[in-house]
């Protein structure tokens, strides 16, 4: 069973930058995945990779502003979030599963509790 565990949300203004992390335990060799989900929304795919950060893909609409990366010998997955506007308010997960690539939630099999993130004006 793997468990997944994230941190570092917080409020911040636009423009500003925040670190998110997710702790891995109970297994190894899984595809990670960061999701966000705002009020009232759907639950929408922001960036993949391998658990080492290797194969790092990303969602057109952040590309330019987040970085996923991976720490094997740590198990954990992080996501920079830099330039932060108000629409990226929301809850971010961490999410696990086995297929490269892919963006539907449906595709992962683990998933945090979620850690908020609200960008202020």
């Amino acid at each position: 069973q793997v468990h997944l565990v994230e941190s570092g949300g917080g409020l911040v203004q636009a423009g500003g930058s925040l670190r998110l992390s997710c702790a891995v335990s109970g297994g190894t060799n899984y595809v990670m995945a960061w999701f966000r989900q705002a009020p009232g929304k759907e639950r929408i795919f922001v960036a993949g990779s391998t658990l080492s950060g290797g194969a790092a893909y990303y969602a057109d609409s952040v590309k330019d502003r987040v970085i996923i990366s991976g720490d094997n010998a740590k198990n954990t997955v992080s996501l920079q979030l830099n330039s932060l506007r108000p629409d990226d308010t929301a809850v971010y997960y961490c999410a696990a599963g086995r297929r490269l690539f892919a963006r539907q939630p449906a595709n992962y099999d683990y998933w945090g509790q979620g850690t908020q993130v609200t960008v202020s004006i």
